[in-house]
């Protein structure tokens, strides 16, 4: 496995040079510098990521977090798309002894902490770096997000290849190359997380407004 230390004049340079770059290039970069060392963690919201990974770097390891509360349609999804482009894909899923049900229902925080962040501080152990499909577009939060950068927290390289992708761009590399989408997609689902955290959203509202609708919470904790 390739291992790096965490240089970051390097991956400064990187980010700079990635500015602009599509992604093809960028999860090229990765899959050449990290080898198996690295792992994108899917949400199987959309599959542009997931298109790409497979032309260019098709042994990455793709890894889907299963809260065990994902509608039932991104479990289809999934599995069409792990047969479709013969993935390597690998579930992870939370702790038996520390999941609690129905603890979305009083602790939407501990919710998360449990069924998507401890799973994935398991997912990425031995990783070296970590592919991600965050876009600046998305919500505030996420608007300064870089493309290549350190992620202290887990000690790894976070590589965001879509950051500076709109919506439209987004829509439009699906129809070019004929994605399969979310069965949700078309009932109104713009962004697609846990079942219980998430509702469909009228037009005009902000894509991510059917995430823990009525709450100040706007991030799982995997990003902050």
């Amino acid at each position: 496995m390739t291992t790096l230390a965490p240089d970051l004049v390097e991956l400064a340079h990187a980010n700079s040079r990635f500015e602009g770059a599509d992604a093809d290039a960028i999860v090229r970069w990765a899959a050449d510098r990290f080898g198996d060392g690295l792992a994108y963690t899917c949400s199987f919201e959309d599959s542009v990521l997931i298109d790409i990974i497979a032309r260019v770097a098709p042994s990455t390891e793709i890894i889907l977090l299963d809260t065990q509360y994902l509608h039932a349609e991104t479990l289809w999804f999934a599995d069409e798309l792990r047969r479709r482009y013969d993935l390597n894909l690998r579930i992870v899923r939370p702790l038996d002894d520390v999941v609690r049900d129905n603890l979305w229902s009083t602790d939407v925080e501990g919710c998360c902490a449990a069924r998507k962040v401890e799973p994935l501080r398991r997912a990425l152990e031995g990783k070296t770096a970590w592919i991600t499909g965050v876009r600046r577009a998305e919500s505030p939060t996420r608007s300064n997000s870089p493309i290549v950068s350190w992620e202290p927290t887990r000690s790894v390289v976070k590589i965001n290849p879509l950051a500076a992708w709109t919506d439209d761009h987004v829509a439009t590399y699906g129809v070019v190359r004929e994605l399969l989408q979310h069965p949700l997609r078309d009932k109104g689902y713009p962004s697609i997380g846990c079942w219980p955290c998430t509702r469909p959203v009228s037009p005009g509202e902000d894509p991510r407004a059917g995430r823990w609708a009525g709450q100040a919470k706007t991030e799982c904790g995997l990003h902050v």
